[in-house]
């Protein structure tokens, strides 16, 4: 009894070490982003994952929207790059102030994203763009 009390709080050890935090998990997905690694990237999400246009408009749902999406912008652009300007982190959310270039003939483009996360992945991302 000793012993299988000891493996299960090894167990909740090792799975609470592995959990990334909210920071940990939006620094995570513009590293897969930067690098053009799908699998990396996607990583961080849910697989429910909600996307949004601030303040409310659902844009797709689904990792497997996301991944179909992504895939092709990271085949077909070479020059794309995310810079973080600043991140702010409250509790479960993160915000990052982003600039992106999606290719070196075109201005780069001012952004916001919001990640919220809930069991150790990002449920919502919300973004806002300037136009």
């Amino acid at each position: 009894m000793k012993n299988l009390t000891l493996f299960f709080l090894l167990m909740a050890f090792v799975a609470n070490a592995q959990m990334m935090t909210p920071e940990q998990l939006a620094e995570h997905q513009l590293q897969g982003y930067n690098e053009r690694n799908v699998t990396k990237f996607l990583e961080a999400y849910s697989d429910s994952v909600k996307v949004y246009m601030f303040p409310n408009k659902l844009m797709y749902q689904g990792k497997d929207k996301m991944k179909t999406g992504y895939e092709g912008m990271f085949s077909n652009m070479p020059d794309l790059n995310c810079t973080l300007k600043s991140r702010m982190v409250l509790g479960n959310t993160v915000i990052d102030e982003e600039r992106v270039l999606f290719s070196k003939d075109r201005p780069v483009m001012e952004a916001i994203a919001i990640y919220k996360v809930a069991a150790g992945k990002i449920q919502e991302v919300y973004f806002i763009s300037k136009e």
